[in-house]
């Protein structure tokens, strides 16, 4: 694609040569340049790409748009903008020929819920007829075509390319998890949103953000900027959890209608005559659509929190109610979402990607509402991110479980000891009981916690003290098969640990 085609996505402070360039690719690491190569010079936290823009060059790069033009190369075509991220991801959605153009695309954003509500919202698009592409935390997927997810919302070359893909793969919708590091770094800036999902904002990120108002102003994009009614797409809507306590700060930002849903205030999809059990969730849904009975296959009243915003969405997208419905009863169940790991002797063993204070107190209250015997935790915190949340965890954790087992999560660049130091913060001012691991030889009475650093040990022990009726949950790394360990992956997966430690107690 012609250069001064791309260009006409931006406002550019200057052009310097000629415009009619045809280019052959974009990049923003300059070790992926090429002969025709359009090279975007990004700053950030640890890099500043106008330091490779040479070395770009050298590779072939016809063009480069970058904001410092003290660093403009001799000899190439050389676009100054206001904002680089900006420029690149309109430049690289008009490249791949604007593949959310056309079609629905639904974003969601919040710091819990996104991956089960991608699913739900898979599934009721699916029932309306629609074959829909899913990009977030567990993968890039569309039918039988999977893309490994390195990123949850990936940079907005990879993103559009990937979209591109899919589409042409026939999808004929869009459904993406829209994390804050992606809304602030602009990633998502080409896409054509037709629905925003607000889901909730709870601590998370802040090694990033540092602040919840920064936090909440990231997450607020999506709807103040992208969901901005066009020619295009006039119908645009914000579908916001209007019980989370910033969801009418998201309301009143939205620069179109908004479809809030909630339990416990005024809302617009709601539900009564709720039912829990261990066979999931029951009730009637109300919508402007009017009423009808549901039934998930999900636990917990978090879960029911996400079947309202995939409800109020697909209310947003003006599809037939009993497509939603049907949707969401044929949702399957998400990869370390509360996944099971079957076993014959009795108790439950649950995989989830709880690593949020909030997140995990979600997963506990949903299972001491359920359990019919004790509640096992196996949890740890991950490393080189946020530390104010791992007293939280640690608390949550203590409080809501008859037996939490401290443990290593990701430690990545962090000594695990000091990690799990810090988890204990919140344990030890709840006075419970903290044993020794030779303590727990012959299986424990006492509420309390103790500290296993290995993870595989930590898994082995938990279902080692389980009896009929107990629940184990293994919380923080859900789908994830690996462990960070300094900057090395290893193969590490919960649920192929806690199935072997279950057939391991076959041998005793």
């Amino acid at each position: 694609m012609r250069l001064d085609i791309l260009l006409q996505t931006i406002v550019p402070i200057s052009c310097s040569g000629p415009v009619d360039l045809e280019i052959t690719g974009l990049c923003y690491d300059s070790r992926q340049a090429k002969p025709g190569s359009l090279f975007f010079a990004l700053r950030g936290a640890a890099v500043d790409g106008h330091c490779f823009i040479g070395q770009a060059v050298a590779g072939g790069a016809v063009a480069v748009v970058l904001e410092d033009g003290s660093f403009a190369p001799p000899g190439v075509t050389v676009v100054t903008a206001r904002d680089a991220r900006h420029a690149m991801s309109m430049m690289a959605a008009r490249f791949y020929h604007d593949p959310t153009a056309g079609i629905p695309c639904i974003g969601i954003t919040g710091t819990n819920g996104k991956t089960t509500t991608t699913y739900l919202m898979e599934g009721i698009l699916a029932a309306a007829g629609i074959p829909s592409a899913v990009l977030g935390t567990i993968s890039y997927r569309f039918g039988n075509r999977q893309i490994p997810a390195p990123n949850t919302t990936p940079e907005s070359v990879d993103l559009q390319g990937t979209l591109a893909e899919l589409v042409t793969a026939g999808a004929r919708g869009v459904i993406m998890e829209v994390s804050s590091h992606a809304l602030e770094q602009r990633r998502v800036d080409g896409c054509r949103f037709d629905v925003g999902i607000f889901s909730n904002l709870t601590r998370d990120h802040l090694d990033y953000h540092l602040t919840m108002e920064n936090y909440l102003g990231s997450k607020s994009r999506l709807f103040s900027v992208l969901l901005q009614p066009t020619e295009d797409k006039p119908h645009r809507r914000a579908v916001v959890n209007v019980d989370d306590e910033y969801g009418e700060r998201i309301a009143a930002a939205a620069a179109c209608p908004v479809v809030r849903y909630g339990l416990t205030r005024q809302a617009d999809v709601t539900a009564r005559e709720i039912a829990f059990s261990v066979g999931g969730i029951g009730g009637v849904l109300v919508t402007p659509k009017g009423e009808v009975p549901f039934h998930s296959r999900l636990l917990g009243r978090f879960n029911l929190y996400n079947i309202l915003s995939a409800v109020a969405a697909g209310v947003a997208l003006d599809l037939p109610l009993e497509r939603i419905v049907a949707g969401i009863a044929g949702h399957a169940t998400v990869p370390g979402r509360l996944e099971r790991v079957e076993n014959d002797r009795g108790f439950t063993i649950l995989v989830d990607y709880a690593h949020t204070g909030d997140a995990l107190e979600n997963v506990l209250l949903t299972l001491k509402e359920i359990a019919t015997g004790r509640i096992i935790t196996v949890f740890g915190c991950g490393g080189d991110r946020d530390k104010g949340k791992r007293p939280v965890m640690g608390g949550v954790a203590g409080r809501y479980s008859d037996l939490a087992i401290l443990t290593s999560d990701n430690p990545r660049t962090e000594d695990p000891a000091t990690i799990m130091a810090e988890v204990r913060g919140g344990l030890e001012p709840l006075g419970l009981r903290e044993y020794r691991i030779d303590e727990l030889a012959g299986g424990f009475g006492e509420h309390g916690f103790v500290s296993v650093p290995s993870r595989r040990d930590a898994i082995g022990l938990a279902v080692r003290l389980a009896q009929p009726g107990d629940v184990v949950l293994l919380a923080g790394k859900g789908h994830e098969d690996y462990q960070i360990i300094g900057t090395v992956k290893h193969h590490f997966d919960d649920r192929e640990e806690a199935a072997a430690a279950c057939a391991g107690l076959d041998g005793l």
